[in-house]
């Protein structure tokens, strides 16, 4: 069969670019020992590719799939040898290795998984508090590593990492004159921060394992030695990672998020594994190694490529709808249609998937994109760190749910752990700068982020068919409204914050989703804090602290400060009367006119003064500032505006 065309997108596969996939897995006894492979000729004369490695984000974990059991694993290591299981509702949501050796699978019913295993550990995972704070460890572990702070995480165990620059650095401070005692540098600023590593050997696994001979007849470029240098990063990082914090890895190195992803999954648990180039074929009838490795993946295992595309596919290349297994959820394919299949299908291209992929709701230029995929092109980024969630969601799913009594109930269970999350992920404590440095440190807790919009979705049931049956049905309905300020107000307990939000934004909520007063059946109900916007802050948001700013220049400009005791005395006095004089105004007050200031909220803002005190004391920080006197022109001017006034005298 003749080959599909080549297209310029296999040039893609060599950005310059270097991403790590990581995959956290359960806690391991030994640190991990990989086998080394030579790149003696790795400075040899080579053609250039585009420089720069995305290290496939270090993947740690194998997806929820697998983090659920390692959290409970990494507790009680007693569990890590025999089969468990994590059980929502009556359902098998994850289970180990030992389990799936046993002929377990995730999504099974409970007691099909005891009869199947009558020995199997069970353990209740309602409550995912646990998983997302092991998740955020790894995550702000890993990203503490980066230095562009291209950290991505999906979902509770994966984390893309791009490390681009770091490579990049690394192989400009190569010294080729001792390349067996190299060093990898983790500090720009330090070069004593870092590791030693050989250079002339790469770190892990290969793909293709044939690689292991070539590696040491055949010349080496660019692309080759970066990848080396983020074999031996990741193993570095998987080490680290053991040691500090108990969890074991799956990594994939790559040149970008879906080859590194897809690489990491060949050898695991706790293993690495780089792809090696060639990544463009030659010309010849031989395959390069991203089509080899691509071509035997089921088309349904292409990250990108969802349910709906890949039945489109498969139904194109068979010429008929392919059948899958059915049950409880959408299972697998029982019919294989490969990645070879479709990209070799006669007159395949970027316009055929276009013609066939397209529709109404579609975006314009699907073809080219999946294209892409099916040669290993991915011009998604690595997304850059957040301090913050883009939204906070809360959901369960119901048997049967038809009552108004029953949805109260729940709403009110939904809005409470609501409330926590957003408690958990947003607020952050931070010290509370005090002009006595005697006095002993405070801290205080402060958003970081408010989301401005409370959105509530429900997934009615179809209603019966006349034989009993219901067809499937994954629709969601929903409502927005914004997000009322009280429940920013920290003064106040959860269990009030809770209620009242339950009461006067979600309950009516529902009444306008559902505004029969019966009739309906969810299966399930969905609480989420959406359209989140950062808080400013010193780490970022939409801009510095100013409060902050004012609070800590006292230190800031200890150095410059002249200190004239008579005529600070005076004016710190005639302060004083005129507080004493002058009632102090709340300037939020709802009985005050707005007068357009941006000091005070609008209505319009839906900002309540008890969830904002650091607003209301900037004004009163100001007007009880220490004043400062210039000794060379006697002007008289806060103390935090001294900087510039002496920068004046200078310049003139």
């Amino acid at each position: 069969m003749a080959h599909a065309p080549r297209t310029s997108c296999s040039l893609g596969r060599t950005t310059s670019a270097i991403v790590l996939h990581f995959v956290r897995q359960h806690q391991a006894s030994t640190p991990p020992t990989p086998p080394w492979h030579s790149l003696d000729r790795l400075l040899t004369p080579c053609r250039s590719y585009p420089l720069g490695l995305r290290a496939s984000a270090y993947r740690c974990g194998h997806g929820l799939a697998q983090s659920l059991t390692r959290v409970f694993e990494h507790q009680n290591p007693a569990l890590k040898n025999v089969p468990l299981a994590v059980q929502q509702k009556q359902i098998v949501v994850t289970c180990n290795y030992e389990a799936r050796r046993r002929g377990l699978h995730k999504l099974q019913l409970i007691h099909d998984a005891r009869r199947a295993c009558p020995d199997l550990v069970i353990v209740l995972g309602e409550d995912l508090t646990p998983f997302r704070d092991a998740s955020k460890h790894l995550y702000a572990f890993l990203r503490s590593f980066c230095w562009s702070k291209r950290c991505e995480r999906l979902g509770f165990d994966e984390v893309f990492l791009d490390v681009t620059d770091m490579v990049d650095y690394n192989v400009s401070i190569l010294n080729v004159n001792d390349l067996n005692n190299a060093f990898f540098c983790l500090a720009k600023d330090d070069p004593t921060v870092g590791f030693p590593y050989d250079a002339t050997r790469l770190t892990g696994h290969l793909y293709p394992e044939t690689a292991n001979e070539s590696l040491e007849t055949t010349s080496l470029d660019a692309l080759h030695l970066r990848l080396a240098l983020a074999s031996h990063l990741a193993h570095y990082l998987r080490t680290r990672l053991e040691s500090e914090i108990g969890y074991t890895a799956t990594v994939g190195v790559s040149t970008n998020k879906l080859l590194s992803k897809l690489v990491g999954s060949t050898h695991k648990p706790n293993a690495q594994t780089t792809l090696v180039p060639p990544y463009v074929s030659n010309g010849d009838e031989t395959l390069d190694n991203v089509t080899r490795f691509l071509d035997d993946y089921e088309i349904g295992k292409i990250p990108g490529i969802g349910f709906k595309t890949a039945q489109k596919l498969r139904a194109y290349v068979l010429q008929r709808p392919a059948n899958f297994d059915t049950g409880l959820v959408y299972g697998a394919t029982k019919e294989h249609v490969s990645v070879r299949d479709v990209r070799m299908h006669p007159a395949m291209g970027p316009e055929t998937l276009e013609r066939v992929l397209g529709g109404p709701g579609v975006p314009h230029g699907i073809g080219a994109r999946i294209w892409g995929l099916l040669n290993g092109c991915d011009e998604t980024t690595v997304g850059q760190a957040r301090e913050t969630p883009r939204q906070i969601s809360i959901e369960d799913s119901y048997l049967r749910l038809d009552t108004l009594d029953a949805v109260v109930k729940e709403l009110r269970v939904l809005t409470t752990k609501l409330v926590e999350r957003m408690h958990t992920d947003l607020l952050d404590e931070e010290p509370d700068h005090v002009q006595d440095a005697s006095a002993p440190p405070v801290t205080v807790k402060r958003w970081q982020a408010h989301p401005k919009t409370i959105r509530l979705s429900t997934r009615p049931r179809p209603p019966q068919n006349p034989d009993g049956s219901r067809n499937r049905s994954f629709a969601r309905i929903s409502r927005s409204a914004p997000m009322p300020s009280f429940v920013f107000n920290l003064k106040s307990d959860v269990a009030s914050v809770t209620e009242k939000l339950l009461c006067e934004t979600v309950v009516p909520l529902f009444r306008r989703l559902h505004p029969e007063k019966g009739g309906w059946n969810l299966s399930l109900i969905n609480v989420a804090a959406t359209n989140m916007v950062d808080a400013a802050s010193e780490k970022g948001g939409v801009g510095r602290d100013i409060s902050k700013m004012f609070k800590n220049q006292e230190e800031v400009l200890r150095q410059w400060r002249v200190e004239e005791e008579p005529a600070v005395e005076s004016m710190q006095d005639s302060t004083s009367n005129r507080s004493a004089a002058w009632p102090k105004t709340d300037h939020c007050s709802s009985d005050m006119p707005v007068v357009g200031s941006e000091d005070v909220p609008t209505p319009s803002q839906e900002f309540d003064i008890s969830a904002a005190d650091v607003w209301v004391s900037e004004d009163e920080d100001m007007a009880d500032l220490d004043s400062f006197r210039c000794d060379d022109c006697g002007a008289s001017m806060p103390i935090f505006a001294m900087g510039a006034h002496y920068r004046w005298h200078a310049q003139r």
